[in-house]
């Protein structure tokens, strides 16, 4: 044992040099890799953040600014009456108030109806189900194109035109194959167990529902709706067709009047109009990022 400890020790040295050594130049092996991820997260950065910073700095120019200067360049003068004038004379803040009228009632019978079918297509048994849902996902191939027309018709025969009845009744139709798709699938994921042991205890399919099911999908009901808000708030084809009031026009909509005198489009408004909308969804995304992280994966972990 005298004699088999110095050497063990020894080796321990001998050893830990190597490791030492091995440990070294790790890292100076994988150095390469790390400056080439960084350069294409900022590449990658650069061309995200780059348009919008771009975007700002054109809404702070003047309309001669704009035509005879690079577009590129800096603003010569900064036009900050320019948001002052997409606000009021623009109607932005009119617009932004149609576009909440209508996507927030949708949003909500989006949300409810989907949620109540994904349930009952996945957790209730009953026959029929599975034709159910196909027929639900058929309606994710019809084009919003084909309905225009017979939407058009039926809303002015039966007096809803003027309103903003046919662009929530439009976006919750156009929505809900999508969120029934989603939210079934969402519903594969929570244990059958916690609706078995309900129903032992007396619960009904009501209280099932909103006591266990909505608590445990809560997560992918706020990713499924922020999908469907931004494609609500950003569609235009849609409330472009049912809007045939000034007053009615929602935000996309209403970016399409930025013109003077002769058709002449005012740059600076216009841009500064798209900032008030670009960033405020922005801001909403960057609020609620995580929430939608966490409600993306949850469909795809069991349990």
């Amino acid at each position: 044992m005298a004699i088999d400890m110095p050497s063990k020790t020894s080796g321990a040295h001998h050893g830990g040099g190597e490791e030492r050594r091995v440990g070294n130049a790790g890292p100076r092996r994988r150095r390469p890799g790390r400056l080439w991820v960084r350069i294409v997260v900022a590449l990658l950065l650069v061309v995200e953040v780059y348009p919008l910073v771009w975007m700002f700095l054109t809404s702070l120019k003047s309309n001669s600014d704009y035509l005879n200067n690079s577009t590129w360049s800096l603003p010569t003068t900064w036009e900050w009456g320019n948001y002052t004038e997409a606000w009021t004379t623009g109607n932005i803040g009119l617009y932004i108030q149609n576009s909440l009228l209508a996507v927030l009632p949708a949003l909500a019978l989006i949300l409810l109806l989907g949620t109540a079918a994904g349930f009952a297509l996945q957790v209730m048994v009953w026959k029929g189900r599975n034709l159910t849902l196909l027929v639900f996902l058929a309606g994710m191939m019809v084009p919003p194109q084909m309905i225009l027309l017979p939407l058009f018709t039926v809303y002015f025969q039966t007096g809803l035109s003027g309103t903003l009845w046919p662009l929530i009744l439009t976006y919750t139709g156009t929505g809900l194959p999508l969120t029934v798709f989603m939210m079934a699938t969402y519903y594969k994921t929570v244990p059958r167990e916690l609706f078995e042991a309900a129903t032992i205890d007396g619960a009904g399919i009501l209280r099932a529902f909103w006591t266990i099911s909505v608590p445990m999908v809560r997560n992918a009901l706020l990713t499924v709706g922020l999908v469907q808000f931004f494609f609500i708030w950003n569609d235009l084809l849609i409330a472009l067709t049912f809007t045939n009031n000034q007053d009615l026009r929602t935000i996309q909509v209403g970016l399409l009047n930025f013109t003077g005198d002769f058709g002449a489009t005012q740059y600076g408004p216009l841009f500064a109009a798209i900032c008030i909308n670009v960033f405020g969804t922005l801001v909403i995304y960057l609020f609620l990022n995580q929430k939608v992280m966490k409600g993306l994966t949850s469909g795809a972990v069991k349990g």
